[in-house]
């Protein structure tokens, strides 16, 4: 008896998490970008397999801060951010100024790359910037109408696009009968390996700022299905995306490593460049027929990353307002669609300052989101073990303890780099 309520209960959950599966995809999807795409395949074609341990271990570290979006989300009913809130003021400011400080930045930085991706797949040579407003319009124009929903539709087709052009690449490049002859992968440990190393993991797979973006696409998803997810569905569906990212960024650095290490190519500054030596480097090694595997898989990982940046900036923003009970929350001006435009806006503005410079904005990008990520991580843990969140809903022993060790590794990280940023 006791067997069979066991087997209903499992097949409750089953059928039933289809209500739930969305917002883990729509994160993995904006995990696997720059991160992706750039860093690690440049691991793999910088240091051949040596960085294997980097990309674990910083997934790892990052696993619990990420884990609390949707765990406090399904928990409360409510994002990290109105968390924030009732965790102090401090927390929220915290947060608001390092979103503030980090979000046009980021979004400029994924966006560049998809627009030098862009030129490739349709081989029509525009300035970085034309094509650069022409993907955030798309984005825009399709989250414009349909908000959480067409994101959810969309994305998940994204993801099977991408995951089925990458795998195919990565099992071409494994199984080739003919390797050339490998030099030994040179050491990680000096100044500009280290820099590199630090570059690879703060954005591995995903800056911990998005703890509160997959609480708001939680809290949208049970909306749109009108169904309140149990913390075994909503972790189940994290894990999912999360896990998935993780063996995503492994294949990519498989695929620098398989593919370009040894090629004795330095990659271009410029993010024209980089794109089509990405792409031409496949094509030779992999033979002809693989390029447009290569591009659709190159582009569609990063168009993914900019329609989420496109969609998350606003929506947090929005969030942040109600929460501090401004008066602008009832305006046009400030709400979802008008954040979209604002937020776009001023990310080209900043584009167009910085001349399309693909290595500063990343580098940009990645800076700011190595000095936030120990701050960050250390509120969500306050907030997940705060009299704030059930005590049913709070992490078990093994998660707290990841915690801590993920803790202090963020603020090692981030120490070393500022060390070796500003003072090695």
């Amino acid at each position: 008896m006791e067997n069979r309520n066991r087997e209903m209960k499992s097949d409750k959950v089953t059928s039933t998490f289809k209500y739930a599966f969305g917002p883990g995809l729509i994160l993995a999807a904006a995990a696997i970008g720059v991160s992706h795409l750039v860093q690690s395949t440049r691991a793999g074609a910088d240091y051949g397999f040596t960085l294997v341990w980097a990309v674990i271990i910083a997934s790892l570290m990052k696993y619990p801060f990420l884990e609390y979006g949707p765990r406090y989300a399904t928990a409360t009913g409510e994002s990290l951010i109105a968390g924030y809130k009732k965790l102090g003021s401090w927390a929220l400011w915290i947060y608001i100024i390092f979103t503030i400080g980090t979000m046009f930045a980021i979004q400029a930085a994924v966006t560049i790359v998809t627009a030098s991706l862009a030129v490739e797949l349709t081989g029509i040579e525009l300035p970085l910037l034309v094509w650069s407003i022409i993907i955030l319009v798309i984005c825009i124009g399709v989250l414009f109408r349909g908000q959480y929903s067409a994101l959810d539709s969309l994305i998940k087709v994204v993801m099977v696009v991408l995951s089925l052009s990458t795998i195919a690449a990565f099992l071409v490049a494994w199984f080739d009968p003919s390797p050339a002859d490998l030099p030994p992968a040179p050491s990680v440990w000096d100044v500009a390996g280290v820099t590199f190393l630090i570059a690879l993991m703060g954005w591995m797979p995903i800056p911990i700022d998005a703890a509160a973006w997959h609480s708001l696409w939680s809290l949208e998803r049970q909306k749109q299905t009108k169904h309140k997810s149990s913390l075994k569905e909503s972790l189940l569906d994290f894990n999912i995306g999360y896990v998935g990212a993780s063996i995503l960024a492994l294949i990519f650095l498989s695929l620098g490593a398989l593919v370009m290490f040894g090629s004795g190519v330095s990659f271009s500054a410029s993010g024209a460049g980089f794109a089509q030596q990405l792409i031409d480097l496949y094509t030779q090694t992999l033979g002809g027929w693989a390029h447009w595997i290569i591009i659709i898989c190159a582009f569609t990982t990063m168009f993914s990353t900019t329609l989420t940046v496109t969609d998350s900036y606003p929506r947090v923003t929005r969030e942040i307002i109600r929460v501090m009970k401004s008066e602008a929350n009832e305006t046009a001006f400030f709400s979802y669609r008008g954040l979209l435009f604002i937020i776009s806006t001023l990310s080209m503005l900043v584009l167009w300052l910085t001349g399309s410079q693909f290595t500063f904005m990343i580098d940009l990008a990645t800076s700011l989101s190595f000095l936030t990520a120990p701050a960050l991580a250390y509120i969500n843990y306050r907030l997940i073990r705060s009299r704030f969140t059930p005590e049913d809903h709070q992490p078990k022993t093994w998660l707290k303890v990841l915690s801590w060790l993920g803790m202090i590794f963020l603020t090692a990280f981030a120490l070393l780099f500022f060390y070796w940023r500003f003072v090695g």
